[in-house]
């Protein structure tokens, strides 16, 4: 696949869930069948190994089989993908690259070292081995909001100018401010925020999400997606629910029950149903929410959002 610009980097992206059988192994076959239910919900992209795919639980070999899995699906459908090439460990993730790059992901998604907060001297260091070490690949950089180090926009500005390499960052968002001040980044490369924001986001200069309403329905986030696309106000009406429904409902399985983020964005795939057999486990040590919540998850979304769920609504 052609490696991306920052101008090919836009839309509704779904995360590649980590299915997970009764002894902790990787459920192969059903992490190909939702491959195969993203082509068929015609996905703007998708890549693996964020925080939902966890990354940080995987050995070399079965990261090198998800990824491999993960290219030979999309390639077959035409469908963009990217790979997550994370890990807490800077060496292991420059590794995953090096082995990675034969597949040809339109680009490589990369968080910066994490046992020790970073200078930003040692933030360039880093990056500039794993734009080297890509090419011609391009990077995309995901600060996510318990990193270590959170960069500020003017740091953003001056890292996308030091590696022209990186087409894209992953970042939690902000205010207007924020939005204010990230603007000379936007025309250089592409933004995304977080799914449930889409509609704000998009009309603020953001490019897309890497999307956790995907997670409770791919099919559904595009259509949104596309929704924003040609009618940003109704886009923005439609945020207000996907909001109220998130903020009630799967949030909480964060704020009050102390579980981690990807327990939740597990937790709505598996509310929304869509693809058969998931269970909300995660690789141990972590906790998930169980199926009853899950449950309560999916009455509450068909009620909340009956455009999720046509076949109810």
């Amino acid at each position: 696949m052609t490696p991306t610009l920052a101008s090919d980097l836009r839309g509704n992206w779904a995360t590649l869930l980590l299915p997970v059988n009764h002894d902790d192994s990787i459920d192969y076959g059903l992490l190909a069948a939702e491959l195969d239910h993203f082509v068929a919900a015609r996905v703007d992209g998708v890549y693996s190994n964020g925080s939902a795919g966890e990354f940080y639980t995987q050995t070399e070999d079965e990261f090198d089989c998800v990824s491999a899995l993960l290219a030979e699906r999309c390639e077959r459908a035409g469908l963009p993908f990217q790979i997550g090439a994370c890990h807490v460990s800077p060496q292991l993730s420059r590794e995953r690259v090096r082995r990675a790059k034969a597949l040809a992901p339109a680009a490589f998604q990369v968080i910066l070292p994490d046992w020790f907060p970073p200078t930003l001297d040692e933030i360039v260091a880093f990056l500039d081995t794993m734009a080297a070490e890509a090419a011609p690949v391009p990077l995309v950089v995901y600060n996510p909001p318990h990193a270590k180090r959170r960069l500020t926009p003017a740091e953003w500005l001056g890292l996308v100018h030091r590696i022209p390499s990186i087409v894209g960052i992953k970042v939690p968002g902000g205010d207007e401010s924020w939005f204010a001040a990230m603007q000379p980044l936007f025309a250089r490369v592409s933004v995304f925020i977080p799914g449930h924001t889409l509609a704000t986001g998009l009309a603020r200069g953001a490019h897309g999400a890497y999307s956790n309403v995907a997670c409770l329905s791919p099919a559904g986030a595009q259509r949104w997606c596309e929704l924003c696309r040609a009618d940003a106000a109704a886009g923005l009406v439609l945020e207000r629910k996907i909001q109220a429904f998130w903020f009630a409902h799967v949030a909480p399985l964060i704020t009050e029950l102390k579980l981690p983020n990807m327990a939740a964005d597990k937790a709505a795939a598996v509310a929304g149903g869509w693809l058969p057999g998931l269970h909300p486990r995660l690789r141990w040590p972590y906790r998930s929410a169980s199926p009853e919540q899950c449950l309560t998850l999916r009455h509450a979304a068909e009620s909340a959002l009956p455009e999720f769920f046509p076949a109810a609504g």
